[in-house]
């Protein structure tokens, strides 16, 4: 409705007169365990892509989406899963100033994701449900050599979606916010031609239970796998590609979390020289794979009818990186003879 763009939680408290508007009603604020007492419901709703509202952040962020199977994106004819949405996006970074033209810093690629909505409510248990799930897959390209000393964050779209939940005659409106962001961190010395894929899945929620309050439900299983690696010289870099999210009721919050699979890079060089002359260098490089996702959950949710929250609790952190793929380069000169 115009008022409510993302419902309203109230109790009709007297019914007025008719209008040419509709019928005039005064109301009360309410609660779910008002309205479904000791009603069971649960539900894990897939998002439909076509009904999100994505505004862009960046200039040439691209957005499709696929309700159906078939649907194809790119030049390359990419299937598209079935209900995902796709943004693509590429933008310039701040460079290292010491750093030549050809190593001009920039990141792009494509983030695809099908979220779901979970809600649960158990009135006669006390127990209850809020989260949010779904597929993620990635792909992203970080070139050049990024300035060092400052974290690159870069919001290139949010995406807002108010799935319905029908718990008998209650229409319970779930509200989904999702901000899509690049980061670069850097220290100004490596320069990196890299790319990996990333695919999987998270989870992140919270269970209440009377007496013992709110817990956190999150998990993340994701892989990944270098596309393209090319490392120069000594140095840190690790660009993320990620998600802020918040899920509530109503228009309220309820919990926030932030999911954000990364690619590291480190490259060393160490030498060594002896009295004798004998001198060696080595390189070593290594590039991992990674994900953070941790949330927690807003003071607002009284919103089940249990007790209001005094402050923000945290979900947990949720932390994993493995290695993708390594290299490394030697050389060694012997110590010279004098001449006869």
């Amino acid at each position: 409705m115009p008022g409510a763009p993302d419902g309203v939680l109230a109790e009709v408290t007297k019914v007025g007169a008719q209008t040419a508007q509709g019928t005039e009603v005064e109301t009360k604020p309410s609660d779910l365990g008002a309205l479904l007492a000791d009603d069971k419901a649960e539900g894990q709703v897939p998002v439909d892509p076509s009904t999100v509202g994505v505004e862009p952040l960046l200039q040439g962020v691209k957005v499709s989406w696929a309700k159906t199977g078939g649907a194809s994106f790119g030049p390359n004819g990419a299937k598209l899963p079935l209900g995902s949405l796709r943004l693509d996006v590429g933008t310039a970074i701040a460079t290292a100033e010491d750093a030549p033209a050809s190593a001009a810093a920039s990141v792009s690629g494509f983030v695809q994701l099908a979220p779901e909505v979970e809600f649960a409510y158990d009135g006669s248990a006390h127990r209850h449900h809020l989260g949010m799930s779904g597929a993620w897959q990635a792909q992203w390209q970080l070139k050049g050599r990024a300035a060092g000393g400052v974290k690159h964050r870069i919001p290139f779209a949010k995406l807002h979606a108010d799935p319905v939940i029908q718990v008998g005659y209650v229409p319970v409106v779930v509200n989904l916010d999702l901000t899509c962001y690049l980061q670069v961190e850097a220290d100004g010395r490596i320069t990196l031609d890299v790319e990996q894929n990333v695919s999987g899945d998270f989870r992140v929620g919270a269970d209440y239970a009377k007496g013992k309050g709110w817990t956190p439900a999150s998990s993340s299983n994701v892989k990944s796998s270098p596309v393209k690696a090319s490392v120069t010289a000594a140095g840190t870099a690790k660009t993320t590609l990620g998600a802020e999210a918040s899920v509530g009721l109503y228009g309220v919050v309820g919990l926030a979390a932030d999911f954000a699979p990364y690619l590291r890079g480190e490259a060393t060089a160490t030498a060594a020289a002896a009295t004798n002359g004998a001198a060696s260098a080595v390189a070593t490089w290594g590039l991992y794979g990674g994900f953070d996702l941790n949330g927690h959950l807003q003071l607002q949710l009284s919103i089940f009818g249990t007790p209001l929250l005094e402050h923000r609790i945290p979900l947990g952190s949720l932390s994993r990186e493995w290695p993708l793929t390594s290299g490394g380069a030697g050389a060694s000169a012997s110590p010279s003879r004098p001449a006869a």
